[in-house]
This record gives structure tokens, C-alpha cells and sequence, in this order.
């Protein structure tokens, strides 16, 4: 690469052949995105018009449905104005934008499956201290956590980004990522390879194993309980594993793969999985949690029904 900084703040996108039936994809585009909006937004507003659900469990669901449509927004929307450009492109600022929006969404997302894992381990290991230690307080507390533990970190990481001089103005994928803005620098980048990293294991590794601990400590309880135990923790637990195992495979993915063998991978190969981390959870998470957990399910059912207005009146009134 020539050592010539790019004074265009105009960054071109690579859709490869996606160009060639652009409409048919921008109906998959919004269709998606509106899908994603719809069943998350049906779990929240469940969550928050049932009082039996004022609970830390499905306020932690309804924050990570939330999460969910926040890291769509970031993506759906800019796909479908840039499938829709003759030539797709981005500008610089907003490409920054998102690439702080779809880094802090993955944050996001382990931190607070990672507020849930605890939440879990506390309800199942210390049952009879479960409402003295998670108080509405202490909840609020939890998320306000989940959100501010990863966000300054972020931010260094994108001003070590914006440090950075470009000398060419072409990002092999269709949206905006850090790694990706960074290979468009033409001087040593060792500093943000190094410091980008440093995130995943500092985020991810210490929110993984938090959550993976809380899990071994609740295996561990439930091997020594009853049946009826056992039922009850693997029908709570099991959505959330899942969730986590799905989320944790394909950030990694996104993460590894790209950084270091984008270039060798076939293009279909590269698209599908550039997609899986900011696609599949949003549209998974709500179907496993209005669909696996009984609760929910059955208040989704009452809300689409209509026979929520009742008690949603009641609380409005109040």
C-alpha cells in the first residue's frame, strides 16, 4: 500500500455480487429489521406491563431484548441505504459510529448475559438471600453496570482509530467494523492489533468466565438437590445457555477469523458469517425467552390477545 493519506472522508463498501439483486435482498433487509423490532418489543412491553413480571430475570430479558433492536439499528438500516447506492459508500464519522454502535452492542450483550448468569446462580445457590440481594436497587445497579464496565474501553478504542491516517478507502466488508478501519491505515498498527486484543479478553474473557463460573456453581447445587430442582433450574437455564453459547460462537468468529483470515476465506463463507453476531441473536434471544419460558409465553399470549388492556389500564391509572 502506497504511503498516501487519504484526504476523502468517504469510505467505499464492498457488497461483492450482492449488488447484482439488490431489491430482493433489501426486502430481506427490512423485512428483518422489522421482524427483529416486532418480537423484541412484544417481550419488552410484556415485561414492563405485567407487575408479575417485575422480576430481575425478565428485567435482565427485556434489557437484552432492548440490546437487541439497539445493535440491529445500527446495522439494518445503513445496509439498506447502501444496497440501495449505485456506488455504496459510507462517511467516515458515520462509519465510526457504527463501528462504535456494533462493538459496544457485543459488549453489551455479554455483560448483560453475564448480569443474568449471576442472577441465576444467586436464585438457585442462595434461594433464601435471593430477594434481600437482588433488590430493585441493586438490579438497576446491575444494568447501569453492565452498560458503563465496557463503554470507556470502547471509546479509547476508537479514538486509537481515529488517530490512525488512512491510505486507501476501501473496506472489504459491506458494513463498518473496527479491524476493518484500521487495515486502511498505511503506518504500524501494532498499538490497535494489540489493544483490540487486549478488548476481547478484558470484555469477553472476563464476562465469559463470570458466566460460565456461575453456571458450574449451579451444576454443582443442582447434582445435589431433588429432581424437582433440577427441573426447574435446567428449564430457567437452559434458554440462557443457549443464548450465550450461540452469542459467544459468533462474535468469536467475527472476531478471529476476520482479523486474521478474511482475505483466504470464500466470500460466501466471509458474508454469512460477517452476518451471524448481529443477525441471529436479536431475532433468536426473544423466541427462546417467549417461547421456552412459561411465564412470559403466557402473558405474550394475553398481550396479543388483548387481555392485558385491563391491568395495563390499572397501571396507568395508578
Amino acid at each position: 500500500m502506497e504511503n498516501i493519506t487519504f484526504s476523502s472522508s468517504v469510505l467505499m463498501l464492498n457488497f461483492g455480487e450482492l449488488t447484482s439483486i439488490k431489491y430482493l435482498y433489501c426486502v430481506f433487509v427490512l423485512f428483518g429489521y422489522i421482524l427483529i423490532v416486532l418480537l423484541n418489543g412484544v417481550v419488552v412491553i410484556t415485561v414492563v406491563q405485567h407487575k408479575s413480571l417485575h422480576e430481575p430475570m425478565y428485567i435482565f430479558i427485556s434489557v437484552l431484548c432492548v440490546n437487541g433492536v439497539y445493535g440491529s439499528s445500527a446495522f439494518y438500516p445503513s445496509l439498506l441505504i447502501h444496497l440501495l447506492q449505485k456506488k455504496p459508500s459510507i462517511f467516515y464519522f458515520a462509519c465510526l459510529t457504527q463501528v462504535f454502535c456494533l462493538h459496544s452492542y457485543c459488549a453489551y450483550e455479554m455483560t448483560i448475559l453475564a448480569s443474568m448468569a449471576y442472577d441465576r446462580y444467586v436464585s438457585i445457590c442462595n434461594p433464601l438471600r435471593y430477594n434481600r440481594i437482588m433488590t430493585p436497587s441493586t438490579v438497576v445497579k446491575v444494568v447501569i453496570g453492565a452498560w458503563l464496565y465496557p463503554t470507556p474501553l470502547l471509546v479509547i478504542l476508537i479514538i486509537l482509530t481515529v488517530e490512525l491516517p488512512l491510505c486507501d478507502n476501501n473496506i472489504l466488508k459491506f458494513y463498518c467494523d473496527n479491524w476493518s478501519v484500521v487495515k486502511l491505515s498505511c503506518i504500524d498498527t501494532s498499538v490497535n492489533n494489540i489493544y483490540g486484543l487486549l478488548l476481547v479478553v478484558v470484555i469477553l474473557g472476563s464476562t465469559a468466565m463470570l458466566i460460565f463460573y456461575s453456571y458450574f456453581r449451579i451444576l454443582i447445587v443442582c447434582m445435589r438437590s431433588s429432581k424437582n430442582v433440577r427441573e426447574k433450574a435446567l428449564q430457567t437455564c437452559t434458554p440462557h445457555l443457549i443464548t450465550i453459547a450461540n452469542f459467544l460462537v459468533d462474535t468469536l468468529f467475527e472476531i478471529l477469523l476476520h482479523r486474521f483470515t478474511a482475505t483466504r476465506m470464500p466470500e460466501e463463507i466471509r458474508i454469512i458469517m460477517s452476518l451471524q453476531f448481529v443477525v441471529v441473536p436479536p431475532i433468536l434471544n426473544p423466541f427462546i425467552y417467549g417461547l421456552k419460558m412459561k411465564k412470559i409465553k403466557s402473558k405474550v399470549k394475553e398481550l396479543l390477545s388483548g387481555k392485558s388492556k385491563k391491568e395495563t389500564v390499572m397501571i396507568v391509572v395508578r
